[in-house]
């Protein structure tokens, strides 16, 4: 358990160096708001489950990194989506996975600050974020999306809007060590 948390601190103190794409030589035109921490599989399938994405969906992910969670949704559902990230590097790594996903020809991924990106086409959002990013988030999601757009974040809330579900999902780590995650979903309110 003690190298698990001494495995995590090393990602955490490396992630902005990473993501700031200083081994390949892209950096962002801007410092990224949180660390690249990849979504587990586990958590990727929970958060499309609790936001009932169906063919019909157009999954924004705000913060993509990999591209793993639109790639999924496209690759399980045949849903559309779209990945945003500042991050070149990541948004390169997004357009491999979906082509190595035979699912280029339904998602897409933008370089850009997710505080800047149209979203406005989107019926399902997942974040996985920190919840003061959250926060900051929180008046463009509600101007941006149409009523009945569903918002699933892992890990993190949004303060005092109250989720409509909350899941939690068990994972294991490398070692076998129990870890789990907490999930949740609202939805964007009549006006």
């Amino acid at each position: 358990m003690h190298d698990f948390y001494s495995r995590r601190a090393l990602i955490l103190f490396l992630a902005p160096l990473l993501t700031a794409g200083c081994v390949l030589g892209q950096t962002p035109k801007k410092e990224p708001d949180v660390p690249y921490v990849p979504t587990t599989d586990e958590a990727v399938a929970a958060m499309l489950d609790l936001a009932g994405v169906q063919k019909n969906d157009i999954v924004y992910d705000l913060g993509c990194g990999d591209g793993r969670i639109v790639v999924t949704a496209a690759r399980k559902f045949g849903a559309r989506g779209v990945g945003i990230d500042i991050n070149p590097v990541r948004i390169k790594e997004a357009q491999e996975n979906a082509k190595r996903n035979g699912v280029e020809h339904l998602v897409r991924f933008v370089e850009k600050d997710l505080f800047e990106a149209d979203i406005k086409e989107a019926t399902v959002v997942s974040l996985f974020l920190l919840s003061h990013i959250n926060l900051k988030l929180k008046p463009k999601l509600m101007r941006d999306l149409k009523p009945g757009t569903r918002i699933v974040s892992n890990t993190f809330d949004m303060g005092d809007w109250k989720p409509e579900k909350e899941f939690t999902v068990g994972l294991r780590d490398d070692e076998d060590s129990f870890l789990s995650r907490r999930l949740f979903l609202w939805t964007i309110p009549k006006q």
